[in-house]
């Protein structure tokens, strides 16, 4: 009787056991399909730029110093103000400089008449000498006074046109058109030469615009600046410091001539127009360059991507399940990105939910999340 009762506890056992066993494979099998939102991975036209911080230079600029030693006599022009080439802009005292220039004026009439004379003596006694009239002493000393006086008309003429240098330091003009700034010096003020700062004058149109890129970009912007810009073209946009976009865009003028070895950048300007003159030197602003992904590729939500060791995914839909599918990202595009390699426009991809999935997941499309994504 004990026997056969510990038998019947056994097979009992080996029934509950199978029985849980039984249940555990229901439950494996009956895993409720995951809830998720999905869109459309369609392809559209991405127009997305890259920024750049940059800097607006003149594409010229002097700093107007006195040549010549003297009080200052005069200014003549409107702080900050347009100026034109060649447009009086300082006078430094120029009566010491007229007097010394009429002067040396005086110096070398007097010797290119005195260079007459000797002239005339010299050519008598050649004559006279050629008839043995005269002493050839005295033809070889008239000769020598005659190089003298070359000499001497050389020399005062040396000295007039630097006393005339001088004179016309004596004022200072504008070198081209553009704008000048704040004086430096005031009426009444000495000047030292080549020291003392007057003021400064820069272009105001076209402007450069400077910025620093990658050595690995600049295949990339030499192409750019070798090809054929059209008036329409939007390539290169600048934002202005209020962050307002600029009305105007630019072109590529110079790209440096070396690449800075400790950065590994290198210098690009670009010209713009500035009609209006909104642009100031110095100015800071951002230059926007169009990316050269640009146009027709695939968008979708980053959201939508997931990312493993460095690698990113998404996941398609196929019939009720999720295939996981590897991915090759672009720039972002606000909160989209760009895919570049892995789907061709026009999958279904998840959207939200992505956290749950493994790839051949068991999805529900959840009907309210769903309308909320497409408005």
């Amino acid at each position: 009787m004990y026997k056969i009762t510990h038998v019947i506890l056994y097979f009992a056992v080996i029934a509950g056991l199978l029985s849980c066993s039984g249940n555990a494979a229901n439950k494996k099998t009956d895993v409720p399909a995951i809830p998720i939102t999905v869109t459309n991975a369609n392809l559209t036209k991405a127009i997305f730029y890259n920024s750049y911080p940059a800097n607006i230079v003149a594409l010229k600029e002097v700093e107007l110093r006195g040549q010549v030693s003297g009080y200052v006599t005069g200014i003549y022009f409107t702080e900050g103000k347009p100026v034109h080439s060649g447009e009086k802009l300082y006078e430094i005292d120029r009566r010491k400089y007229q007097a010394a220039y009429e002067e040396d004026k005086s110096n070398v009439k007097i010797a290119e008449d005195n260079l007459e004379k000797v002239q005339r003596d010299a050519n008598r006694y050649t004559e006279l000498a050629r008839q043995d009239a005269v002493a050839k002493q005295l033809s070889d000393n008239a000769l020598t006074d005659l190089n003298k006086a070359k000499q001497q008309v050389d020399a005062a003429n040396s000295e007039l046109i630097k006393a005339k240098t001088d004179y016309d330091y004596s004022v200072i003009n504008a070198p081209f058109n553009g704008t000048i700034g704040f004086s430096s010096v005031k009426l009444g003020a000495l000047i030292t030469p080549g020291q003392t700062l007057l003021n400064t004058v820069s272009s105001d149109d076209p402007m450069g615009v400077d910025f620093e890129i990658s050595e690995t970009e600049l295949y990339r912007f030499q192409e750019l600046a070798n090809r054929a810009i059209s008036k329409s073209d939007t390539i290169f946009r600048i934002t202005l410091p209020d962050n307002s976009m600029y009305p105007y865009a630019g072109s590529i003028s110079v790209i440096d001539r070396a690449v800075n070895p400790q950065t590994g950048s290198i210098r690009v300007r670009i010209t713009v127009p500035n009609n209006e003159r909104m642009l100031k030197p110095g100015m800071s602003c951002k230059v926007l360059v169009l990316n050269a992904n640009a146009g027709q590729q695939v968008l979708i939500p980053f959201q939508a991507v997931l990312e493993q060791l460095g690698e990113y995914f998404v996941f398609v839909m196929k019939d009720k399940n999720v295939k996981q599918v590897k991915v090759s990202l672009g720039p972002r595009v606000t909160s989209n990105v760009i895919v570049l390699k892995g789907l061709n426009g026009g999958e279904t991809i998840v959207v939200d939910g992505i956290q749950k999935l493994h790839d051949g997941s068991a999805v529900t499309i959840a009907p309210l999340q769903r309308q909320q994504n497409n408005n």
